[in-house]
Order: structure tokens, then C-alpha cells, then sequence
């Protein structure tokens, strides 16, 4: 006989309770990252870095209003909920600047600690776009949707930014000053 996870049968979670509950936790990982890209963009060496980190923050301030919209038309009051996974993400970015301030690598560890936070973020989204579709929120899954879009865009342009030179450059000051 198989065994089954007891759940609460007098109020079982639907898949709605799971979509607020993932909108509670980006929405917490968004506030988190709208604090930790100024501190980005001020510890980067390079403009082209820097400006990246302030060109997100612009974008990210957008993606918590989209937020907080989806909350307003649930009825909800927009509240973030801790989470871990964005809490770790950041907490090794918080050490690179510490770890690497003023190191010729300094600009690569950010992009590749931007990058997990995108990557992060990007399978957070997907995830409630998906939930968003069935549970017939179309409002939702617009406005989740675009906010999807420029987390690839942002994916796709620090990727760009690392093989543009900031990669290179970590390498070859490196080895200048060995």
C-alpha cells in the first residue's frame, strides 16, 4: 500500500495559494534586488558594468509595480515573503564585492553573481506565467510576461558584457600584474 502525504483536509492549498505564494516570494526577491544593484553599480571598475547594474535597477523598479498590480487586482495587499534562494543569491554577490574589491575579476564576479540572480528570477517568472495561464489570469500572465522578457534581455546583455572584454580583461590584468 502506498503512503500519501497527509494534507489538511478542512483547507487543502490550491494552485492559486501556490501563484500568491511565489508572487510573495519574487516580489520580496525584487524589493531585495532594487537594494543590492546601486551597491553593484557603485563597486563595478568599469562604466559598461556599472551601467548595466543602474540600467536593471530602472528596470527592476518597473517589475515591482507590475507586481504590486497583479497583488491589487487579487485583492491582496502586496507583501514579500523571505526567501532564502534570493537571500544566498545576493549574500554571494555581497562577497564578491567584498572579497574582490579593487582585483582586476571584480567586474567578471559581478556579472556571473548578476547572472544567477537573472537565472533565478527567469525560473521564478516562467513558473508563475504557466500558473498564471491556468488559473485564467490573463491580466497576470501579461504583465508577468513582460517583466519575463527583460529578465532574458538583461540575461542576454551581461552575457554579452562578460564576453565583451570584462572576462578578458580579468584575465589579462591578472596576468600583468604577476
Amino acid at each position: 500500500m502506498a503512503t500519501t502525504r497527509k494534507t489538511k483536509k478542512s483547507n487543502p492549498k490550491a494552485l492559486q495559494d501556490l501563484f500568491l505564494d511565489g508572487l510573495k516570494d519574487i516580489y520580496y526577491a525584487e524589493k531585495k534586488i532594487l537594494k543590492a544593484l546601486p551597491k553593484m553599480a557603485k563597486g563595478a571598475e568599469s562604466e559598461e558594468a556599472s551601467a548595466a547594474f543602474e540600467k536593471h535597477r530602472v528596470e527592476t523598479e518597473g517589475q515591482v509595480e507590475r507586481l504590486e498590480q497583479i497583488f491589487e487586482t487579487m485583492g491582496v495587499a502586496a507583501r514579500g515573503k523571505t526567501c532564502p534562494a534570493i537571500d544566498g543569491i545576493l549574500e554571494e554577490g555581497s562577497e564578491i564585492l567584498e572579497e574582490y574589491a579593487g582585483s582586476p575579476a571584480l567586474d567578471a564576479g559581478l556579472v556571473a553573481a548578476a547572472q544567477a540572480v537573472e537565472h533565478y528570477e527567469i525560473a521564478r517568472y516562467g513558473t508563475l506565467i504557466t500558473w498564471a495561464g491556468l488559473l485564467g489570469m490573463t491580466e497576470a500572465e501579461d504583465l508577468l510576461s513582460a517583466t519575463l522578457a527583460e529578465e532574458e534581455a538583461t540575461d542576454e546583455a551581461l552575457t554579452a558584457l562578460g564576453e565583451s572584454g570584462i572576462n578578458d580583461r580579468a584575465i589579462q590584468e591578472t596576468a600583468e600584474a604577476a
